[in-house]
């Protein structure tokens, strides 16, 4: 007589099945689909200067802190909700690469290419209040068109060309914010291409802003108090109602730069250095 197949081990098959499925479940944040330890195998196998590819995948919410991307090529990847905190993204290709709510403590992104990404909210401090050296540093980045809002708080954007960048509030994010501004509060923006930038109503307090390309950049209400403008390129800078008290004009060109309404004009310093004062607009 033929003996039926033994039902135990058909369940135990099903049951072991389940449990495989469940624990690579565990390593994958929901809606990613590759895991963590997928991203760092990839990474960490990748030879010298090769750029590993990982464009146009979902890396939404995954823990990818402390990793080395190696330059990797991330074009309009997805990282929403990602842990970054001590990544290196050095070099890296982010264009058009969605980076809402990514944490990017102490991370690394110098020389990244981040064109046409989204920057909303991103986490840059391990407290509600700024925390000395774990800012992101992003010298050198290429952030063109990129639409960014949240707390940059003493972030390094030395060299950084954000030519037609966007980071005013008021629904031009796409949010509905509690966080009425971007904050740039004593972040160095030295040698920073901001032409046509809109930085409208950002807090840049005791900001670097050294060598800046400002022109055409709307600057209405921000807050430039305590800001080092020195040798700035303000030429056609809209900066209606903005705040610059104390802060050092000394070389900055002033061309056609809108300050009606500017408040804290009779403290500014080196004003009579400043550049085509008498063609300011008020």
């Amino acid at each position: 007589m033929t003996r039926s197949p033994r039902l135990p081990g058909t369940i135990t098959r099903i049951s072991l099945t389940t449990v495989i499925a469940s624990a690579i479940s565990l390593t994958s944040a929901q809606g990613a689909d590759l895991s963590a330890r997928d991203v760092s195998t990839l990474l960490f196998r990748a030879a010298p200067g090769s750029h590993p590819s990982l464009a146009n995948r979902d890396l939404a919410r995954l823990d990818l802190a402390g990793l080395d991307f190696k330059k990797a090529d991330l074009r309009k990847t997805n990282l929403f909700g990602t842990d970054l905190t001590g990544a290196d993204l050095s070099g890296a290709d982010l264009k058009g690469a969605s980076l809402d709510r990514v944490t990017l403590i102490s991370a690394k992104l110098d020389g990244a290419m981040l064109d046409d990404a989204s920057m909303m909210r991103p986490s840059t401090t391990s407290t509600l209040s700024p925390v000395a050296n774990e800012a992101p540093s992003l010298k050198g980045a290429s952030l063109k068109r990129v639409k960014f809002f949240g707390d940059f708080t003493g972030a390094d954007f030395s060299g950084a060309d954000l030519t037609d960048s966007v980071c005013a509030p008021n629904n031009r994010t796409g949010f509905i914010e509690h966080i009425w501004r971007t904050t740039f509060s004593g972040a160095n923006l030295s040698g920073t291409n901001l032409t046509r930038a809109d930085m409208g109503r950002a807090q840049l307090s005791f900001a670097v802003l050294k060598g800046a390309i400002m022109q055409a950049t709307m600057l209405q209400e921000a807050d430039l108090s305590g800001a080092d403008l020195s040798g700035a390129d303000l030429s056609g800078a809209d900066l209606t109602g903005a705040d610059l008290t104390d802060a050092d004009v000394t070389g900055a060109n002033l061309t056609g730069a809108h300050l009606r309404n500017a408040k804290g004009l009779e403290t500014l310093k080196g004003l009579s250095l400043t550049k085509n004062f008498d063609k300011i607009v008020r």
